[in-house]
């Protein structure tokens, strides 16, 4: 079959339910087009004709006076398998089927997603969906999606495949808006009639604009095909998961939604753990597990230190360190000695670091700095765990901010805690300087010891 690359790297696109009216969806995408600077060539096709924001519209793809390489069908279940004959006598390469109504909707609409995966395979073109928004390649501004805003095809390095649409052109919005979060290429896997999750796998994997692989998938079509794809992906950059239908309420729920199999929860996991992918079982899980990739280096080891203003939260953050497999790192003399500058008791200067009361003596900058200079030049401290009071001024943080950023030797991960309006102002410094913070240290914890687990699983693969 026809790489997937193809595809994404399409220069022209034919959208067949183009329309004149501004709300529908095939006004939409062309305006999208237009105003995320697509470069390539744009046709409607529409058998009524016509036009739209200067693109004019066609009654056949047959008709277009260029090369098509990509379609976008938002037109009804029944229509698109002429359409797509027509495409293949076009020479399309690639079509997203936007519509619903396919094999999740009966035996009426299961008979016509198999007839589209004949033509498509008779025909050497690839096909995202149906019952999916389909494409975005930053790079390009490619897109089929007609809810895409600017953030979402500004280019990041994050490659996410998704096998619902709405959620997951949602999600992508959300992702959009934090420059951490942002995509390199985006694939809406859809109903599966053709590309797949391992498909995307193993374009992703050699993306080079793709950092970080993001997948949210309801079912897996070929079990073995994806774990291979999934070992080698793995190798080369972070893979992420989020599984729906994990219940057996949800996996009835994924059967109308996307006509998807449920499968047996334990087995998947024993096998992406065997692969090396890191499974989120939450949206926020998988956010921050990418924040930590993007803006941390991968911890040489599981030695961690704590560095806190409360005893309670460094004992909470002890207890789950100890249930995810990290250990409190034993400090050097060196360390000790250089701690004792600004921490006077003994007990406080060991790990957990207590930073109270002493921050009051010398305060929040001289502190923080003293202490985090010391535990990053500690070749016994794999990774830190940074604890605040947000009530200092952002002023003393970023200096401490600064610091960290420059001296990203190991991972430096900072939790905050305190009035909603100082945590917010804390937040956008830290993010500005790309730091990981986090609501709660556990939260913290958890991403260190993920990107501990995928360092030992590539270390030990390789």
């Amino acid at each position: 079959m026809r790489p997937v690359k193809e595809v994404l790297e399409s220069e022209n696109i034919a959208i067949f339910g183009a329309s004149r009216d501004s709300l529908k969806p095939g006004a939409l995408l062309i305006a999208t087009l237009q105003e995320n600077h697509f470069k390539g060539r744009i046709a409607g096709i529409n058998p009524r004709g016509g036009e739209f924001r200067g693109v004019p519209f066609y009654q056949t793809i047959e008709d277009v006076p260029f090369d098509v390489d990509l379609a976008s069908m938002i037109i009804p279940p029944a229509a698109v398998p002429e359409a797509l004959r027509a495409c293949a006598r076009k020479g399309v390469k690639g079509v997203v089927i936007s519509s619903e109504g396919f094999s999740e909707s009966g035996d009426a609409g299961r008979a016509i997603q198999e007839e589209i995966r004949t033509i498509l395979r008779d025909a050497d073109m690839r096909g995202f969906g149906p019952n999916t928004l389909g494409l975005v390649n930053t790079e390009t501004g490619l897109t089929t999606s007609y809810f895409a805003n600017r953030n979402m095809v500004t280019p990041g390095s994050v490659g996410f495949a998704a096998q619902s649409g709405i959620f997951v052109g949602a999600l992508l919005m959300h992702m959009g808006a934090y420059p951490v979060y942002r995509i390199s290429k985006g694939l809406g896997l859809g109903n599966k009639v053709d590309v797949d999750e391992s498909d995307a796998l193993e374009y992703f994997a050699g993306d080079e604009q793709t950092r970080i692989i993001g997948m949210y998938l309801e079912d897996i079509r070929d079990g073995r095909r994806f774990f291979e794809a999934a070992r080698k992906a793995v190798q080369q950059k972070p893979v992420i998961l989020l599984k729906g239908g994990r219940s057996e309420a949800g996996g009835q729920a994924t059967i109308s939604h996307t006509a998807s199999m449920a499968l047996n929860d334990a087995v998947l996991d024993g096998v992406l753990r065997q692969a090396g992918v890191l499974r989120a079982k939450k949206i926020d899980e998988m956010l921050f597990m990418i924040m930590g990739f993007q803006w941390a280096p991968l911890p040489r080891g599981n030695r961690i230190a704590i560095v806190s203003f409360s005893g309670a939260q460094g004992i909470l953050s002890i207890d789950r360190a100890s249930e995810v497999g990290l250990e409190l790192a034993c400090f050097t003399p060196d360390t000790m000695d250089r701690l004792a500058t600004v921490i006077s008791s003994v007990s406080k200067r060991k790990n957990p670091v207590d930073t109270y009361p002493d921050m009051n003596v010398h305060g929040f900058e001289k502190t923080s700095l003293s202490i985090l200079e010391a535990l990053l030049d500690d070749e016994g401290v794999d990774g830190i765990f940074f604890i605040s009071f947000a009530a200092y001024d952002t002023d003393q943080l970023r200096p401490v901010a600064k610091m960290i950023r420059k001296r990203k030797k190991k991972p430096v991960f900072v939790s905050l805690l305190g009035d909603p309006g100082q945590e917010s102002l804390h937040r956008a410094l830290l993010m500005e300087q790309e730091i990981p913070v986090f609501d709660y240290p556990e939260t913290a914890i958890e991403v260190f010891a993920r990107m501990w687990h995928y360092a030992k699983h590539t270390a030990g693969s390789g």
